[in-house]
């Protein structure tokens, strides 16, 4: 007797997340002197990942308080992370904050904080249910923004233009053509700081020309900062764009991430920063919020909040977790500039100044996808095939390997 037909055989094979098989293919690999440039996440020059020393701290103090229990939080998440996640994006002396008009939502990790601005927005934004609003992400950009938006019901995600291939730098011209010309009330995706994958930002100056064009055609700002204090050292100076839009009167959404800056990868510590007209505006978008949290995880967790909020909230420990911050920003500047060294004084063709102008913890090389399938094959150093690295995947006993690598695939391989 034949086995019945399975109600799930007509389920296609979906294509590996490229990132998480790259370290897979990594993994596998026998070779000695194999090297991961793929995955996005801090590593120390031993190679290892990094528990930040506060995080330690934290989690020592909150085992040792026999006041917590495993009681739900609120839907909308712990409120001392809530509202000191905000004000980090925003600074201290926010207006916006004073008025009364900023709220957020704890989500599941900066991913979680995009879902939930999106079908939040796919519903409400500028009238009920707007499925054919442009939704414009950056080209190229983290390929999860093109998932998120289009699985939240938006029809017609676009790209706007970013990168400058032949310069490898910002198109400003193209990025502000493409805001000139797309329909008002579009949804822009804009990167805080340290734009995945490039490494590159616009200036204090061009984001001002951004807003506004921005502000002048009506269009809707959704930021993404995954990586604040991450890319320079300073909280402030990666926040400068997100509290410029506020300070000009935008109203917005900020995804925020703390796996990077907490090194708390799999505590899924997201945060979702509303900044509203009025606070009778925030009132009913937090409200609606809640119903579409309480459909998808019901309750966030808490442990991981729990220590970023500890650690905001008390002066000493913030001080500390922004020097555990600045230590492995200051690592990432290193190994740029020891790179970039290194590739000019082996006389590698082309301009390698983009190595040190881009910021935070990936880099666009330049690399075409031919050079990186022969860095992968031929040298056993894993990256993107869009040419993206993780500068963290650099140490000190491995940079002169790849540096030498990337020397024979630029000068061997068209």
């Amino acid at each position: 007797m034949s086995a019945a037909m399975s109600v799930f055989s007509e389920v296609p094979q979906a294509a590996p997340v490229a990132v998480f098989k790259l370290t897979q293919d990594f993994n596998n690999d026998q070779f000695p002197n194999k090297v991961n440039l793929g995955v996005g996440a801090y590593r120390t020059d031993e190679g290892k990942p990094w528990v930040l020393p506060v995080v330690k701290k934290v989690e020592s103090i909150i085992v040792n308080d026999t006041t917590l229990n495993h009681e739900y939080l609120p839907i909308l998440g712990l409120p001392e992370f809530r509202s000191s996640a905000s004000k980090i994006a925003l600074g201290d002396d926010s207006p916006a904050i004073q008025e009364n008009r900023v709220g957020a939502v704890q989500c599941l990790g900066g991913t979680g904080a995009l879902k939930m601005g999106a079908e939040f927005l796919r519903r409400f934004y500028n009238g009920n249910n707007n499925t054919k609003t442009p939704v414009f992400v950056s080209a190229p950009t983290w390929e999860n923004h093109n998932a998120v938006f289009s699985n939240a019901g938006f029809e017609d995600v676009r790209p706007y233009k970013y990168w400058d291939a032949q310069n490898r730098g910002l198109d400003l011209a193209g990025f502000l053509g493409d805001l000139e010309s797309c329909p008002e009330h579009s949804i822009f995706v804009l990167h805080a700081c340290a734009h995945n994958p490039t490494g590159t930002d616009p200036t204090q100056e061009q984001w001002k020309q951004i807003a506004e064009v921005m502000m002048r055609r009506k269009l809707f700002v959704f930021f993404d900062s995954a990586y604040q204090g991450f890319a320079s050292g300073s909280l402030d100076k990666d926040a400068w764009a997100v509290r410029y839009f506020v300070s000009m009167g935008f109203e917005m959404l900020c995804a925020q991430s703390f796996s990077k800056n907490f090194g708390l990868y799999n505590e899924r510590v997201g945060n979702l920063t509303i900044v509203a007209r009025d606070a009778d505006n925030l009132k009913r978008v937090l409200s609606q919020m809640e119903k579409i949290v309480r459909t998808t995880w019901s309750n966030p967790p808490s442990q991981g909040a729990r220590v970023v909020a500890v650690t905001l909230n008390s002066p000493e420990l913030f001080a500390e977790w922004k020097d555990n911050v600045k230590t492995m920003a200051d690592r990432v500047l290193l190994m740029r500039a020891q790179l970039k060294a290194k590739l000019q004084a082996l006389g590698t063709p082309g301009t390698w100044e983009h190595i040190t102008d881009q910021i935070g913890m990936f880099s666009f090389t330049g690399l075409n996808p031919n050079q990186v399938e022969y860095m992968i094959k031929e040298k056993h150093i894993y990256l993107m095939a869009s040419g993206r690295i993780n500068m963290c995947g650099l140490t000190t006993k491995n940079i002169d390997y790849v540096a030498e690598s990337i020397h024979e695939a630029v000068t061997s391989v068209q």
